[in-house]
Parts: C-alpha cells; structure tokens; sequence
C-alpha cells in the first residue's frame, strides 16, 4: 500500500534538530502502525482503525462496514476504552443515496503536518498533525463517495467527498451515539446561537434541536461534538436528538445545492480531559490555509463599547464619542467602537440624501481618535451589506473615511444562501482592510484560519443578556469559546449580573476573544481602580494557553501566556469555597499578584509561589478572581509593565 506523507513547514517555521528526530521517528512508527492496519479481514463486518499520531493515550477511530447491508459506522475510542459507540454515517443527495448498499473499493492513507500563524486565539502559533485515511466506497449506480477520516492528538474528524455531481444534497445519515449515562451540556438551537448551556445526561435530554459544540462527559474522557470549513457550498448543521443518547446531524436547508464535485464541512469529535478539550484548536486546524499574505494591518486589542450603558441613550453623537475616545486614550485601550444609531440620526444627516456620506461626523471623530491612538469600530445592519451595489458604496466609503473595523449584525442564520453572503463579505472586507466581529451570526468554525481579520463573532447567550446564570458562563470555556473568539462583551460592572466583580474580571482571560469589547461605563471604571490597573495590560491574543482547574458550570481557572508573563483568571458557579490551583508553570520562582473581592471592593495581594505549588485562592459565591504572574527576583516589587 502506498503511503504518503505530506510535511507543510514554512520557510520561518522553528524547530530544534531534537524536535525534528522525535517528529520522524513518531511519525515512521505511525505511518507503519496504519500500513498494518489498512487491510480489513475476510468477513461480513470489515473494521479498520486510525489512531494518532503521538499521544499515548490519544483517540482512535474505528470505521466499521457491514458488507451485507452496505453501511457504514465510526466509532472513537481513547486509551482502549470507547468513547462514542459505532455511529452511523453516509450521505443522499437527489441522484444518489450513499446511505446504505456500498461496496468498499480500498484505503489509503498519509500524514499531514502544518505549521501555520494565527491572528486571534488560544495561541497564535500552531501546529497540526493529522493521521488521515480515506475509504473509497461505491453505491448503486457505481456513485463514487469518500469517507475521509483525520485523527489528531485531541480528537476525530471526518467528512464525505463526492467524486462527480449527484445533485443537491438531501441530507447526512451521520449521528453519534453517545452512552446515556453521559454527562451532557446543551444549548437548545436558536438561530443566533444565543441560548444558555445546561446541564443534563445524554439520555436524559429533551428529544429536540440542539446547537454544536456540544459537550460530553463519557466516563471521565470529554467528547465536544463540533463543525469546520462550513461556507457557502454547504449548509450549517445543528444536532437533534431522538431521546435515547444518539445525536443526528440537521442541515439548515431541505436541498443543499451542489454544482459539481463536493467536499463536505468536517464533523468534530475533540476527545480528551477537560484540558485537551479547552485548549484544543482542532477547528481551526481542520479549516483551510488563509486567504490573506498581508496581515500586517491586522490588530487585535480591547474595545471601549458603552451600548449596554443605554443604546443609543449610552451617546451616538460626535460629542460623547470624542468624550470616550478620550477615556480610552487614558487606558491604552486602542479602539472604541461606536454601536447602533450613528448613522440613523435624523438630527445629524438625512439618509435618503444621495449626499448624506459628506454630512457624517463619523470621518471627525476618526480624525480624533487616530491622534489620540484610538481607532474606531463602526456597527452596521446586515441589510445595508446585503447586496453587491450596497458593500461596494459602504466598505470603500468606511475605509476612506479612515473606519478601523465593522460590527456587523442580524444575520441570524446558518442557510446556504447566507453561507454565501458570508463568503462575498470577507474578501470585501480584507479588500478594505476592515476587522470584523460578526454579531447576530453563527460561531466560527475555522474561519479565524482562511479570513484572518476576523477578530470575534457573537454566537452566545453573552453578556446582553438578563437571564445570565453562572453555571452558563462556566460552562462556556468548555463549549462555545473553544472553537473560537466569543464576543461575549465582558465587564459590565454597572448592570445586574450573577458574577462578582473579582469573578467579573476574570473574564478577560478565561474568555477568548480578538477584540475584547468591554461593557462597562467610564464611571464603573473608575470606581474600580484595581480592574482598571488590570484591564490596561490583559491583552487579547496569547502566545499559550493552559487549563489549571476546571468543572463545565462550576469552575474555570485558565492561565494564558502574553510574552514573558501569564495571565490569571478565575471564575466559579455557586458557593463560596477555597480553589486549589495547581500553578501549572515553567520550574522556578513567580511572583503572583492576585485580586479578589474583598470586604469593600476588589483587593490586590501578592505572594512568591514556585511553579508546581498549590495556590489556594478564597473566592466568594458566584466569584472568581484575576491575576498576573511574572519571574521572580529580588526586589522585584510587581508584575506591571514598566
């Protein structure tokens, strides 16, 4: 059998001669292990295995085909034992039902490594090793699919290739069958992805929609079912369950129409500990290479963005615009983002004047953010970027006014017609060096990898809401936010909330997300002076991410890397307890400062610790805590920049 292997390393890529011997030898061991595997026994059943590439204990994938009746199954398992039970698989279409009735015509395998560089998220430097397989299988009518299979060290993936065009698409038989007894946290479907995660049982759930990610605990190893590389050529796919565990994937659209050829989006299994499952980048990794070779106007960073002071109320004027500018300037914070209502002002331009572009305050308030270091967001309907003529009078029009970035609302929904909007509108975008954060959208699913100025979407029961709880929020480290930047818009401090204002904090690590829109008010700020000192250092792209403690809907404890210093953030649901946090460090001394609540408001302490230790940090009910830790020497004082 022939194998290939297929080694992707960019001419800047860094690896030690070390790494590079360990790489080949686990690479030659795998590559052997799949030969001996690829060739199914003479039976009524032929079952072969994947597995991958380095992890002891990493997942396998198990294909299984039932000669007599012409189906096939996938199966996962981690450390020997399962971890989702044979699930069905296949694909119809209008000419051709790949469903059942297929004659298995052989396998052939290889080994994908890629390095590749990452504007946004929980690292931005990647590296992805995939062992692949790719079953060829024929139906009725001699219709050719593919069933491709890609396993990696923190999960499964596998999609259907179509070999010729046989029509639109009908739907997948794919599902997976999840042990009842499971642990389950789900999110009922919504067009928007913004409903909470609760927590249930496989079986115990309702028999109804669901969204993707969803999570599972199967017996002390997590399943995360997800999606990647959806665009217009398909349709979204939400999970309905049938009331006893098994979760059947639901396409958006009736027909999926195909012209040609067809490579289906990737359906994810990150299988793992709640570790693997929190700092996996599995999507991304599963998504094609960018789109973009100049990303040299691309820039993350934290947003002032006042909506939830009031709406329009919070100051869609010129006047109150330059009077946040200003705070942010005060902040180092490099963006304001000015929401709804800016451009529907009656008072400052009438919008059926052909005119009316010349009439903004908008290129004003540019002008006097840019001298004070501050760059301005813009929000936008999806109806005024619906069209060709509209994107081609906007975007131009915002990049020439100087327009850093768009927020652009109300897609709300996942169906092929949209998919392709989504595909008309990133180039456009790049073309006008725009950043983007979608809001009223779906959630990424590898999009930070192909459009690189996609710095965040929305897709969650975030802080907009009033009906947030804290097992909601603890449990989104472990659902949503893994599969990309959630604009969850963190530090509301003068609403109502669950979340103490240590717990509050925290959430600008143990969230992810590009821009990092805050929601407070100057006022709460400023009545908080130790989130005010953090929030002017915590950046909003890291260099690593590690899970130091966690349970989905009771506690999530992250520490993220930036340089030479780490991150610290806490957040817990329920009542107030001691978290014992393993400082999971480089060996030698650290100086950690933490805050907290105290009696009269957040508190600073600091204490020298050494990686490895155990750090007990006391948190109210519904708190959390923040923090920096950074190398200790002597008389070295704080963790703060400079």
């Amino acid at each position: 059998m022939h194998v290939p292997l297929r080694l992707t390393w960019p001419a800047t890529a860094r690896c030690s001669t070390s790494r590079i011997v360990a790489l080949t030898v686990a690479l030659v061991a795998a590559l052997l292990a799949g030969t001996l595997a690829a060739t199914p026994a003479r039976a009524e059943t032929a079952r072969w295995t994947v597995t991958a590439t380095f992890a002891a204990d990493g997942p396998t994938a198990q294909v299984t085909h039932d000669t007599e009746a012409g189906t096939i199954s996938l199966a996962v398992s981690r450390g020997g034992r399962t971890v989702l039970p044979p699930s069905p698989l296949g694909i119809r279409t209008e000419d051709a039902d790949l469903t059942g009735g297929l004659r298995f015509l052989g396998r052939s395998d290889r080994t994908d490594v890629e390095r590749y560089t990452t504007t946004v998220g929980k690292e931005v430097q990647r590296l992805a090793i995939f062992r692949e397989a790719r079953f060829r299988f024929a139906g009725a009518g001699d219709a050719r699919v593919d069933l491709v299979v890609r396993v990696a060290d923190d999960g499964v993936a596998y999609r259907y290739e179509l070999l010729d065009d046989y029509g639109s698409v009908l739907g997948e038989a794919s599902a997976f069958t999840v042990p009842a007894d499971s642990t389950a946290w789900l999110a009922n479907h919504r067009r928007d992805y913004e409903n909470p995660y609760v927590q249930t049982t496989a079986a115990a759930a309702a028999a109804r929609e669901y969204l993707a990610p969803a999570l599972f605990d199967v017996h002390g190893t997590y399943l995360m079912l997800a999606e990647s590389n959806l665009d217009g050529r398909y349709s979204g796919g939400s999970l309905v369950h049938d009331g006893t565990g098994t979760y059947r994937v639901k396409l958006w659209d009736q027909s999926v129409l195909v012209d040609g050829p067809l490579a289906t989006p990737w359906r994810v299994m990150v299988v793992g500990d709640l570790d693997t499952i929190a700092t996996s980048t599995l999507v991304d990794d599963l998504a094609p290479p960018s789109r973009l070779t100049d990303t040299s106007w691309i820039r993350p960073g934290q947003v002032l963005w006042t909506w939830l002071a009031g709406g329009r109320g919070a100051g869609q004027s010129l006047t109150r615009q330059m009077g946040y500018v200003d705070y942010a300037a005060q902040r180092g914070w490099p963006y304001v983002a000015v929401d709804a209502g800016w451009y529907f002002d009656p008072q400052q331009w009438d919008v059926t004047d052909p005119n009316w572009r010349t009439n903004s305050w908008m290129p004003e308030l540019v002008r006097y953010g840019r001298e004070r270091n501050v760059e301005i967001i813009v929000w936008i309907h999806f109806r005024d970027l619906d069209t060709a003529q509209e994107r081609s009078e906007w975007l131009p029009t915002l990049h020439e006014w100087g327009v850093k970035g768009v927020k652009i609302d109300f897609m709300d929904s996942e169906s092929q017609d949209r998919l392709r909007w989504y595909d008309e509108i990133l180039p456009a975008t790049a073309d006008n060096e725009l950043l983007v954060n979608f809001h009223g959208s779906n959630i990424p699913k590898g999009i930070h990898r192909v459009w690189p100025h996609v710095m965040t979407m929305e897709g969650v029961h975030g802080a907009e809401k009033s009906s947030l709880t804290t097992s909601h929020i603890t449990a989104l480290p472990f659902t949503r936010n893994v599969v990309g930047s959630m604009d969850y818009t963190p530090m509301a401090f003068h609403r109502n909330r669950p979340t103490s204002d240590a717990h509050e904090l925290g959430l600008s690590v143990v969230f992810e997300s590009g821009l990092q829109n805050l929601a407070g008010t100057p006022e709460s700020y400023d009545a908080r002076p130790e989130a005010v000192r953090f929030l002017e250092q915590v950046p909003t792209v890291w260099d690593e991410t590690k899970l130091l403690a966690g349970r989905p809907a009771d506690n999530a404890v992250f520490a993220r890397r930036s340089g030479q210093r780490w991150f610290l953030g806490g957040s817990t649901s329920g009542t107030a307890r001691t978290l014992n946090v393993p400082l999971n460090l480089p060996a030698g001394p650290w100086l950690v400062e933490l805050i907290t609540d105290g009696d009269s408001g957040l508190v600073r302490s600091q204490r020298v610790v050494q990686a490895g230790d155990t750090l007990p940090v006391e948190v109210i009910a519904n708190g959390g805590f923040a923090g920096l830790a950074c190398r200790w020497h002597a008389n070295l004082t704080t963790c703060d920049r400079p």
